[in-house]
């Protein structure tokens, strides 16, 4: 007979168990007597209610006072152990009782100093109480570092009690550390057969046989033996998860993740454990949510700070990488994981003297990370040490000679070494005879940073060989064929990526591309609309068709209803609703990115980039205290990332409460002290304040964390420039040029000598860095801009072709090239102009520039047509409008002149170019 279970009757059962407990005797004693019956039998909660009551009664019961704190120690509250242990003494219960479970309590809250201080010359007439105290004193001095007094309390709770299981185990680990493994493993089997249910006897046989002997197998029996014994067993049950994970064994470990989730559903351990398991099935998302629950119980843990940077690294966000790893590498230097990650990190983020800064220690110790030396290679390279970066590859090789990835690696050292011919051959080499891809890959992008088309595609060919049923090497073969301009070529290997995978985006993408070019959109939504016909939720194609639709000119409607369309596809994505948020923003849709962003964080509570876009929605819409919520609440979900902070600086500055965003921003510093983005922030906060000093300050600071960086020297110049100290700002740049050789900081020593009318001295600085930079193109190009404001056109032309000649792909020389040119009334304007619009397709600045000289020409269609677009995409431009009221009067349309002439002339001050515009109304 079944039945369902019904709520209130269970609400009952669980009140008459507690009248119960209650009622079994009035006296104090019998209620102690029914405690001690259910201690015995485990049932630590019950034992608790019955020992409160008989408190209640009477609180001055040495007796129950000393079984409270039994029963507290048991179910994990070691605070409260302590307290009613305490109590106990006072109320005189035996010392022999009372000692040894404080003594317990004391170190599980890590207060060893305080056992050793209070307890070190207590002495218990009953041995076997003796020997269970003597055994925590040693651990307390063990922990203190006075290993001769943990010794010899060892050996006197070994004296007292031999058989006693804790302290066998001390001595087992002993051996241990001493390297003789046999004996610490004879140790431990002896215990397990004296006590067999031992917990941490067999949770240790499972460490030795693991870490000692090598036997993973055998390993895992004792962990599964010690979870078996005593199923809330935290570190049995964390050394069988751990164990599993290093096998890759995810299936067995979700399971047994499980039974932990019932035993501690809200222990830090449990939610670590989790968020690794979650890494290693690649759900960053919820090993990202899991691991910040950890930090936010325990902020410090080096382990967890460690997980946590190695998820934002997977997540492709290294600056917040950057400041788990940091924290987690100056708590234990000694982390070699933290070191290697925190590397990559740097060299993710541009940063190679950082990287190399955080390198040399972990090369310097006396055990080095195997795994270190591939990344070290990496770091010199980017240092542009080269001899380093062969010299740590080789090593690498070395380490590992089967691994193809590090082999290559030291064959691209040798490629850019100067050593061609034999790094070609090594990587030919390295390709034909390992069945990875590695070698093949970087053949081909080296061959392509070469722009040897031909020999790409025979690397390509080898990369088929490989991969005959992978859609890739059609892919890049379609690639390389575009670089040679055969598009007939491509479509068809594009085509080909599809027929071995229909879904394959790259290709979809590619073609549509083509499509595009060859202006038919139509053809390009229909190979999106073909990938959701096959996979309906495809979140790639209903993306692609938004932002097609936004490239053809849809209205904001259309475009809006595509990204819902993603977002209702992909409800638990971000992303669809991250784009749309941001298109309601730049469309200045405020209202309506509000609204979307609020239902997105009510249907992912948990995302911090929804949290973040809600609160950069209220900060547009100038709800000041919703954005500074908002941005609280990330800072809470984000406790180690200073991005919230920045945010709210943000909302204070726009809310003129200056001193609450100095304080934000001192926040963010306090999380990550070189964060750039706050250091520029409090100096343009000093500098408001006319706080010159604090602002230097800022900036020399800068200097010592990044000697070799330029930003600290800039920011020094600027500082002294904007207060016309030309002097001190040409000392800070000229300190940076020595440090690092920067364009940006020879642009500005050479602008703050000629505002200082050291001109001669401005001219020589120019001459040298030209001819100890001669492919320096930004300094030419701000030179030439110089040449244009002084109407020296033919210097600014030379200039500019010296930059096209070093950067043939250089849109802004080629259009400021085009304009010189006209200028100077040469041939060849327009093509230069064409030329810069082909390099740069879409860009106002640049189609105004062609759209003015084909009207100089007489071209008077295709320079309106072009206008009116640069009009259309930047329609609050005044240079724009008044550049096409010019091409209409050439043109001879006087009356649409007007129009334009008119809305300017609305303007007044606001345009600085009234004058002019007066003047051509005047003519028409």
């Amino acid at each position: 007979m079944s039945f369902k279970k019904n709520p209130t009757r269970v609400a009952l059962s669980a009140l008459l168990v507690s009248l119960l407990l209650v009622a079994c005797g009035d006296k104090p004693e019998d209620m102690i007597s029914s405690a001690k019956d259910y201690l015995a039998k485990n049932d630590s909660k019950a034992a608790v209610i019955q020992i409160k009551n008989a408190l209640q009664k009477n609180p001055d019961l040495p007796e129950a006072r000393y079984l409270l704190g039994k029963a507290l120690m048991e179910s994990g509250d070691a605070a409260g152990a302590e307290t009613e242990l305490r109590k106990a003494l006072a109320l005189n219960h035996p010392q022999d009782q009372v000692v040894p479970p404080l003594a317990s309590a004391l170190l599980a809250q890590g207060q060893a100093k305080k056992i050793t201080d209070e307890f070190g010359k207590t002495t218990l007439t009953d041995k076997t109480a003796q020997g269970v105290f003597l055994t925590a004193l040693a651990t307390a001095y063990a922990m203190q570092g006075q290993n001769d007094a943990a010794q010899s309390t060892l050996d006197a709770a070994l004296a007292a009690t031999p058989d006693y299981a804790p302290a066998r185990l001390i001595q087992a680990r002993q051996k241990g550390a001493q390297r003789d493994f046999d004996g610490a493993l004879a140790i431990t089997e002896d215990v397990i057969t004296k006590t067999p249910k031992s917990l941490e006897a067999w949770k240790f046989k499972g460490d030795l046989l693991l870490y000692a002997k090598n036997q993973p197998t055998e390993a895992l029996a004792a962990y599964r033996k010690s979870v078996e014994i005593g199923p809330e067993f935290l570190a049995g049950q964390a050394a069988v998860i751990i164990l599993l994970l290093q096998q890759n064994n995810l299936t067995d470990a979700a399971t047994q993740m499980a039974q932990l989730v019932k035993v501690a559903p809200n222990h830090p351990q449990t939610k670590f454990l989790q968020a690794n398991l979650a890494y290693q099935q690649k759900d960053l998302k919820s090993a990202r949510e899991l691991v910040q629950q950890v930090l936010r119980t325990v902020p410090n843990n080096v382990q967890a700070l460690q997980l946590a940077g190695a998820i934002e690294l997977q997540l492709n966000a290294p600056v917040q990488a950057e400041t788990y790893l940091s924290k987690a590498l100056q708590a234990a230097p000694g982390l070699p994981l933290a070191r290697r990650l925190l590397v990559m990190s740097y060299l993710r983020t541009g940063q190679p003297a950082k990287a190399l800064a955080t390198l040399t220690p972990g090369l310097t110790g006396s055990t080095v990370d195997p795994a270190l030396y591939a990344v070290a290679g990496e770091v010199y390279l980017q240092n542009n040490d080269v001899k380093k970066a062969e010299e740590y590859f080789t090593k690498a090789t070395q380490q590992d000679p089967q691994n193809a990835r590090n082999r290559t690696s030291l064959a691209l050292t040798h490629l850019i070494s100067g050593q061609v011919d034999s790094a070609f051959g090594e990587l030919q080499d390295i390709a034909a005879s390992d069945t990875g891809t590695t070698a093949d890959m970087a053949l081909i992008s080296a061959h392509l940073r070469r722009q040897d088309l031909d020999k790409a595609l025979k690397a390509i060919d080898g990369l088929e060989k490989k991969q005959p049923d992978q859609p890739l090497a059609a892919n890049l073969r379609g690639r390389v064929l575009l670089a040679k301009r055969d598009q007939a070529g491509a479509r068809q290997s594009f085509e080909r990526a599809l027929q071995i995978d229909p879904l394959f985006f790259p290709a979809v993408a590619s073609l549509a591309g083509l499509d595009l070019a060859d202006k038919k959109p139509q053809d390009a939504k229909a190979r999106f609309d073909a990938v959701l016909a096959k996979d309906p939720k495809n979140a790639q194609a209903l993306l692609a068709q938004a932002e097609l639709a936004a490239r053809t000119g849809a209205s904001k409607e259309e475009v809006s209803k595509l990204l819902a369309n993603a977002i209702s596809a992909n409800p638990t994505d971000a992303a669809p609703r991250l784009l749309l948020i941001d298109f309601h923003l730049r469309n200045k849709d405020v209202k309506q990115a509000t609204s979307t962003a609020q239902d997105a964080v009510a249907t992912l509570p948990d995302s911090p980039e929804l949290l973040d876009a809600l609160g950069r929605t209220q900060l547009a819409a100038g709800e000041f205290n919703q954005a500074i919520t908002s941005f609280n609440k990330l800072a809470g979900m984000q406790p180690l990332s200073p991005q919230p902070y920045l945010r709210l600086a943000d909302v204070h500055m726009a809310n003129k409460d200056k001193a609450a965003a100095a304080a934000s921003l001192r926040k963010a510093l306090d999380i990550k002290p070189d964060l750039q983005q706050a250091q520029r922030g409090t100096i343009l906060l000093d500098m408001d304040g006319k706080n010159i000093p604090g602002a230097l300050a800022t900036a020399k600071t800068m200097q010592k964390q990044d000697p070799k960086g330029a930003v600290g020297y800039v920011l020094e110049g600027d500082i002294n420039a904007s207060q016309k100290n030309w002097d001190a700002a040409a000392s800070a740049y000229q300190t940076g040029l020595k440090q690092i050789s920067s364009a940006e900081l020879a642009v500005k020593l050479h602008s703050v000598l000629a505002a200082a009318g050291k001109t001669a001295e401005a001219e020589k600085f120019s001459a040298k860095w030209q001819a100890t930079q001669p492919k320096d193109a930004i300094f030419l190009l701000y030179l030439g801009d110089g040449a244009i404001a002084r109407k020296d056109y033919a210097g600014a032309e030379k200039l500019y072709s010296r930059v096209t000649q070093l950067q043939p792909n250089n849109a802004v020389a080629f259009n400021n090239l085009a304009w010189v040119t006209a200028r100077l009334n040469k041939d060849g304007s327009i093509a230069l102009a064409e030329k810069a619009n082909a390099l740069a397709p879409n860009q106002p600045a640049f189609m105004d520039t062609l759209a003015v000289l084909l009207s100089d020409k007489g071209d008077y269609a295709k320079a309106l047509e072009l206008q009116t677009k640069v009009v259309s995409l930047q329609p609050n431009n005044p240079v724009f409008k008044l550049n096409l009221a010019k091409i209409h009067i050439k043109g001879g349309k006087k009356d649409l002149a007007r129009v334009q002439l008119d809305e300017l002339a609305k303007l007044g001050d606001k345009f600085g170019e009234q004058k002019e515009v007066a003047e051509l109304l005047k003519g028409l």
